[in-house]
Order: C-alpha cells, then sequence, then structure tokens
C-alpha cells in the first residue's frame, strides 16, 4: 500500500487536550492503516522559523512547525479567515482583503511546500485540506513534485458570482487546477465549482466527476465527511449517566431541553436562533409552569478579531433580554454558555435534549446535526432542527428543514418537535441514524482515498524556462 501523506493547517496531535474531530478520525485511521506523514502548524508562534518538529508514533510521523507572529496575522488571521472564511460562507460584508495578506498566504504555504519536499517519497499520495491551503498544490508542482495530490475542502465552495468578489480569483481556480482530485462536501458545492471554472478559466466540464481547465485534466466530487457513528452513540450512553449529566436533568426540572452547540462564529446563525426561540416563547409561553429550556453552548472563537467581539456583545444582550422578559423566579428560559466543554460531556448533553437546533447560515457539512442524532436513545430519541443550508441537509431529509432565516419558521419547527409523537420520533430516527451509520468517517476516507490511487498521473505543464531546464535535467 502506497504511504499517505496528509496536510492540514493545523496537526491535531500536535496540540494538547484536543477533541477528536471528524477530521481527526478519519486521517488517523487512514495513516494506521498505510502508514505515513501528517505535516502541519503546530499552533504555536515564534520568533522564526524553527526547523520542523519531527514526532513518530508507531506507522505515523507527525511533522509540525511554528509560524512567526506576522505569518499568524496575514496567513491565518487575514487572508484564511478574514478573506477565504467569509467569502466560501457567501457573507461579503464580512470580507476584508490585503494583497500583503494574500502574499503573506502565499509565503506560507511556500513554506510549508520547502519544509514538506524532503519528507516525500516517490511513491507517496498527499492529500490536503482545506481553505488555508490552497496553493499548496500548484507550489508543489513548481517544485517538480508529480505524485498524486489530492485536495477536500470542509467549507461551502461558493457561487461564481460569490467567489468573483475576490480580486484574485482566477489564480486561485488555477491553483485547484493542480490537484488531481478535488473533494467538496456536496453535489452543490461541486456545480459552484463547475460554473466557476466555466465562466472564469473557460474550461470544460467533461461530465459531472471529471474538468479540463488550466492545461490539465482533474477530478471532482462531493464526498460527504460522516462521523464514527457507533463510537458517538457508545460514548454518548456512557455520559448519559454521568454525574454532570444527571446534575443537568436534575436542573431541568423535568423541562424539555433544547441544545445548540456551536463555535461561535457569525455563520453560525446563532443570534437568528435566538430571535426565532423569543418568538416561540411569546406564541407557546402560558402561565403555568414553562415546559422547555434552551440550553446554547457557544466556545469562543477568534476573540482577537472585532467582528467575533461584536457578535459575543451581541449574543450576551439578546441573552439579557429574552430572560428579562420571559424569566419566572424558578426558570431561566436560556442558558447561554460562552466557553468550551469536553466533547464526551457534549454528547452526553446531547442524549438527553429533546430538541437539537443547527441552524447555521451557510455550513459545508455540520457534524454536531450528525453526532447529535447519533448521540439519542433508541427508546426515547429527540428531533433534528436543521438549517437548509448546511450541508448535513442533503443526506438528513427526515430532519425538520428550516431556512435560517426564517424565524417564524424556525419557531414554528420549534413548536413541531416539543409536541412530535415517540412513533413519530422514533421513525424520523430510525431512518437518520441509519444514513449516518451507512455513510460513516471510514466511507468518506475510503471513498476518496481510492478515487485518489486510481486518478491518471498526468504531465505537469513547464510554464518558464528554468523549470524547462529543470524538467529537462530530471528526465536525462
Amino acid at each position: 500500500m502506497k504511504r499517505l501523506v496528509v496536510v492540514s493547517n493545523r496537526v491535531p496531535a500536535a496540540k494538547s487536550g484536543t477533541g477528536a474531530g471528524g477530521l481527526a478520525v478519519g486521517v488517523m485511521s487512514a495513516l494506521k492503516t498505510s502508514g505515513g506523514i501528517w505535516f502541519g502548524w503546530n499552533g504555536r508562534t515564534e520568533e522564526s522559523n524553527k526547523p520542523t518538529e519531527i514526532t513518530r508514533k508507531g506507522a505515523i510521523t507527525f511533522a509540525t512547525l511554528g509560524l512567526t507572529k506576522q505569518q499568524y496575522d496575514q496567513y491565518y488571521k487575514g487572508y484564511s479567515n478574514a478573506t477565504l472564511w467569509p467569502l466560501f460562507h457567501s457573507r461579503l460584508s464580512f470580507v476584508h482583503y490585503d494583497r500583503q495578506e494574500e502574499q503573506g498566504y502565499r509565503e506560507v504555504n511556500e513554506l510549508f511546500a520547502d519544509r514538506l519536499l524532503p519528507l516525500l517519497e516517490p511513491d507517496d499520495i498527499l492529500w490536503i485540506h482545506d481553505y488555508h491551503l490552497i496553493p499548496l498544490a500548484s507550489i508543489l508542482r513548481s517544485r517538480g513534485v508529480t505524485q498524486p495530490i489530492g485536495y477536500f475542502l470542509h467549507i461551502p465552495f461558493p457561487p461564481y458570482d460569490i467567489l468573483r468578489a475576490l480580486p484574485n480569483h482566477i489564480d486561485l481556480l488555477k491553483q485547484l487546477c493542480d490537484f488531481d482530485l478535488l473533494g467538496f462536501q456536496t453535489s452543490n458545492d461541486v456545480h459552484s465549482f463547475q460554473e466557476s471554472i466555466e465562466r472564469a478559466l473557460h474550461g470544460e466540464v467533461l461530465n459531472n466527476s471529471l474538468i479540463r481547465a488550466n492545461g490539465r485534466e482533474l477530478r471532482i466530487g462531493a464526498f460527504p465527511i460522516g462521523i464514527d457513528a457507533r463510537e458517538v452513540a457508545a460514548t454518548a450512553a456512557k455520559m448519559r449517566t454521568s454525574p454532570e449529566v444527571l446534575r443537568l436533568q436534575e436542573s431541568l426540572s423535568g423541562r424539555a431541553m433544547i441544545l445548540g452547540v456551536d463555535r461561535l462564529d457569525y455563520t453560525k446563525g446563532i443570534e437568528e436562533r435566538f430571535q426565532a426561540y423569543e418568538t416561540y416563547l411569546r406564541r407557546h409561553l402560558t402561565d403555568s409552569k414553562p415546559g422547555v429550556t434552551y440550553l446554547q453552548i457557544a466556545p469562543p472563537s477568534r476573540d482577537d478579531v472585532i467582528d467575533y467581539q461584536e457578535l459575543t456583545r451581541t449574543l450576551e444582550l439578546s441573552v439579557g433580554h429574552i430572560n428579562g422578559q420571559f424569566a419566572k423566579y424558578d426558570w431561566v428560559p436560556l442558558r447561554f454558555l460562552h466557553r468550551a466543554f469536553n466533547r464526551k460531556l457534549i454528547l452526553g448533553f446531547c442524549s438527553v435534549a429533546r430538541v437539537g437546533l443547527v441552524t447555521p447560515l451557510r455550513d459545508g457539512m455540520n457534524l454536531v446535526a450528525k453526532e447529535f442524532i447519533a448521540a439519542q436513545p433508541p427508546e426515547d430519541p429527540g428531533v433534528l432542527i436543521l438549517s437548509r443550508l448546511a450541508g448535513a441537509a442533503e443526506q438528513l431529509e427526515e430532519a425538520l428543514l428550516v431556512n435560517p432565516y426564517d424565524t417564524d419558521g424556525i419557531a414554528d419547527a420549534l413548536d413541531q418537535a416539543i409536541r412530535m409523537s415517540l412513533s413519530e420520533r422514533k421513525e424520523r430516527w430510525y431512518s437518520l441514524m441509519s444514513k449516518i451509520k451507512r455513510h460513516d468517517i471510514d466511507d468518506w476516507r475510503e471513498r476518496f482515498l481510492a478515487e485518489l490511487d486510481s486518478a491518471p498521473q498526468q504531465p505537469q505543464p513547464v510554464t518558464n524556462g528554468v523549470e524547462a531546464l529543470a524538467a529537462h535535467e530530471r528526465l536525462y
């Protein structure tokens, strides 16, 4: 079996106390099977770039490096998360573009390529992840790398009319064409990419999985990422009787719990969700004992960015407004916890929630939606309310699908979920759970790598005299 080389912005194994998310589970399983390297940033800033740190654990080599403060500001905080992140989520009002940050983004990708090159072997397969590393294949190709290179985008790919707001969007599309396989979360993302290739590069869509553009042919496809459903179900069942989860249930005093779990970000629709909950309370709260409590967990995210600081203040004001308007002396309608919790504990909370409220304004997939279903007890499952604009909605049709901008519609869905009969809840849950088990994290990884392994290697176009000479010397 060929050796796998995975490159991502962060290497989870290099961070202490990191929970096993979808990417980490899938990649670790693949690397344990084939052996290989996981390469990326170690999460630290340094005065200057130090040598690559190499750590070996069994068949896996973890290769990590630090970034300078300037590199972090330009590559990560700037171009990746202030430009590409809002753009790809179709939030143009949040897009900040700066040429120096774009250059810093390019320079960090060149640094990654330079540090990765000495570690590569001729028969390696490379798997690059996410929006931080779009230029990496192009840079590696310019340095003579001919091994198969696959790319998976974890966030949405925007429609062309959104993408072209980026001044260098033509360069970005050309860089993506230097991969052999492009993987997206949904068929909608695939169609958006195809449209961009046709309109911006005048490329040709040969069929649903093959494109000819920028002098190359490349494969594309939808590979929706999954979860380890059995592990989630087992962990949730174990945590259901933990002291923390039992304390939570006792505090509810028999009320049904609505649960939201989101990293605090303007793409998650938390502000609109709070407005919908206020509408629900106004319509359905009676003078008798209230029947629900809403718990929103929102770990901090990018606290050093002004947009995120303002979002935090807006949400805190909304929480105060809702609780001040509807709370009773023995009941608070909305609990807002702006801090991180252990993943196992979150799954325990999911297992006792009557409603999972997952309403992002735009999302690549949203694994919380899948974890909520997998965490539910089969004998008394809860109901998932899911945004139609989350990638997961393409698979999870039996959830209560809502428009995240329609606060009245979300309020109606909350009422429907709270009143839903046990038989209907079971029917919906069994259908959803069967899909989540079938299209799990192993299915995602195996499908992508099998497609990449079978991708035909192509001679790379030579673009200038220096590269032509180097290619000639390699040939002879």
